[in-house]
């Protein structure tokens, strides 16, 4: 027997709707699993965060803020990222007009440690009181004016105006413009602990999970509906058309320069960050 055969990877992935469709076919077993056994569980991107940091997986979508920290124990897989242009987090208010100027007021975020809450640190600091809820909470929070503001992400970017809240500011729109880059939300990662030829198998099998919904995108639907906040298709192939991009299938050069620009912008906030910089698996 494959000395590989018998062992068992922890996959830690996120519901929105990339991650469903990227990994549909590894979740199905539509893919070989080129002799590994995947362990796959699905929780809320700031629940991955704080299991990433107690070590509970072996590979896992992360949120590229908490990457930075966890660089000393992971890398980052070429495959399976959320980083493109247009895909930033929406500040959203509870009612249109109301600007962030205010101690008094409250900005929701969608946990400590994601890329969306370091943006509203970046541009935002100091403007409100901040508080941090699962994802899905923050625009039914908004809508019922229990808070002033929100940082939104995944299927809400496309259906904040059906709610009747108002647009502050597109955060990736201003990202693009302040660093020319795409912005880079959340990539895998996987533990240093395992063993490269590991390491490269778990890569082979995303990209092989990712090529299979390239080639039918249909396919993924159910895994897609499933997990999703909004059941609508068109939605959710929105949301496919904007996160699964070539950065997706590899982060290349662009990714790199990307997340170099991530960690110089969260050195700029006082982040703090691991010995080792973010490091793409090759």
């Amino acid at each position: 027997m494959n000395a590989m055969a018998s062992q068992r990877i922890k996959l830690g992935l996120s519901t929105c709707p990339n991650d469903t469709f990227t990994f549909h076919g590894l979740m199905t077993r539509a893919v070989d699993w080129r002799g590994l056994e995947f362990d796959v569980e699905l929780i809320d991107i700031q629940q991955l965060n704080d299991r990433l940091f107690s070590g509970d997986f072996d590979v896992a979508k992360t949120s590229f803020h908490a990457a930075l920290l966890l660089a000393d124990q992971t890398v980052v897989l070429p495959s399976g990222s959320a980083l493109g242009y247009g895909v930033g987090p929406l500040l959203l208010s509870a009612r249109p007009n109301l600007w962030p100027a205010d101690e008094g007021q409250l900005t929701l975020c969608p946990g400590r440690h994601t890329t969306a809450a370091m943006l509203f640190s970046l541009f935002h600091s100091g403007t409100t009181r901040v508080d941090h809820v699962v994802f899905s909470d923050i625009m039914p929070q908004l809508r019922d004016r229990r808070a002033d503001f929100g940082v939104c992400i995944h299927e809400g970017r496309f259906t904040w105006e059906q709610h009747g809240l108002g647009l502050v500011e597109d955060l990736g729109t201003r990202w693009e413009t302040e660093t020319g880059c795409p912005l880079p939300l959340g990539g895998i990662v996987a533990q240093r602990r395992l063993d490269p030829a590991t390491i490269a198998t778990v890569q082979a099998v995303i990209r092989d999970s990712l090529d299979f919904a390239l080639a039918d995108r249909n396919a993924a639907l159910p895994s897609m509906r499933r997990y999703a906040q909004e059941f609508d298709d068109e939605v959710l192939m929105k949301h496919v058309d904007l996160y699964v991009n070539e950065w997706t299938v590899d982060l290349g050069d662009v990714g790199r320069r990307s997340l170099d620009q991530l960690s110089a912008r969260a050195q700029s906030i006082g982040v703090a960050q691991g010995e080792r910089p973010l490091e793409i698996f090759a």
